[in-house]
């Protein structure tokens, strides 16, 4: 299970994505989420896919690594595609068949496919940030980013550190989750029988453990974080100092360019051009 949650890890490797500056590489996902739901048609998302494969070929981080985080949503995408082929309730669209009471439409079809691919592609964005941005980098970007409501009190340094905590202990869970799974499985325990109420059930032994193994970790976390003198706040120094380069302006005009591209219908373009 864990090895296919690839949200939270970091790829140590050298590449340009890997040199671009945290609050470059935060908006930049941030504007490419609020894309991806923007999109009306096919030709703007093959145009976003072609995008995001340069990005991860630039950042040289394996395609099958960034497929493999895939997996976990499988069934979500599965249970969205039934729901939106047979329960859209759109009227009037051209109908491809039915199966008793239900009707599916090419209209229907059509959203379900756009509304997966949304999924996928919020999964990857999000899966490039922490593959190619480090714990340290991220939490240092997103402080800087909300520095400036520290104004009316927002308390940026805790906020980003706790985000960034959060993220990382993604797959950290997930692993202790299968290992409790295992345990219980040797000690007989069966998860896969029964029905919804009874496979709810068998998931208590699990969970116990879980909860106490992870406040064991925040309890370790916080006794590193103090033997380590960690101190947030204002008089916090950093080795590196976040500075913005020619590279980043690059980077983020190349995305902002691509995202009105991927935004406006063909048809706007054609005429536009015309």
């Amino acid at each position: 299970m864990s090895r296919f949650v690839t949200i939270g890890q970091y790829i140590a490797t050298e590449s340009p994505v890997h040199r671009l500056d945290p609050r470059t590489k935060i908006g930049a996902v941030t504007l490419l989420m609020v894309v991806i739901f923007l999109v009306r048609d096919f030709t703007g998302y093959a145009l976003l896919t072609a995008f995001l494969f340069g990005i991860v070929v630039l950042s040289r981080i394996p395609v099958s690594h960034v497929l493999r985080g895939l997996r976990p949503i499988v069934f979500l995408l599965a249970v969205t595609l039934i729901l939106n082929v047979f329960f859209s309730g759109i009227e009037g669209g051209q109908v491809l068949f039915r199966l008793g009471p239900l009707v599916v439409t090419r209209e229907a079809v059509v959203r379900a496919v756009f509304i997966g691919y949304r999924l996928i592609a919020l999964v990857v964005a999000t899966s490039l940030l922490t593959f190619t941005t480090s714990p340290v980098e991220l939490t240092d970007g997103i402080e800087r980013l909300l520095r400036p409501f520290r104004r009316i009190g927002v308390p940026a340094h805790e906020l980003a550190m706790m985000m960034t905590i959060a993220l990382r202990f993604i797959p950290t869970l997930l692993e202790e989750t299968e290992k409790i799974i295992k345990a219980q499985m040797a000690r007989g325990a069966e998860f896969e029988r029964g029905n919804v109420f009874r496979r709810a059930r068998a998931l208590v032994p699990v969970l116990v453990p879980l909860f106490v193994s992870a406040f064991r970790r925040a309890e370790e976390l916080a006794l590193a974080m103090e033997a380590r003198c960690y101190r947030g706040g204002e008089k916090r120094t950093r080795m590196k100092q976040l500075r913005f380069a020619p590279r980043d302006a690059f980077a983020m005009g190349v995305t902002v360019a691509a995202s009105a591209i991927f935004a406006l219908p063909f048809e706007t373009w054609v005429a536009f051009l015309r």
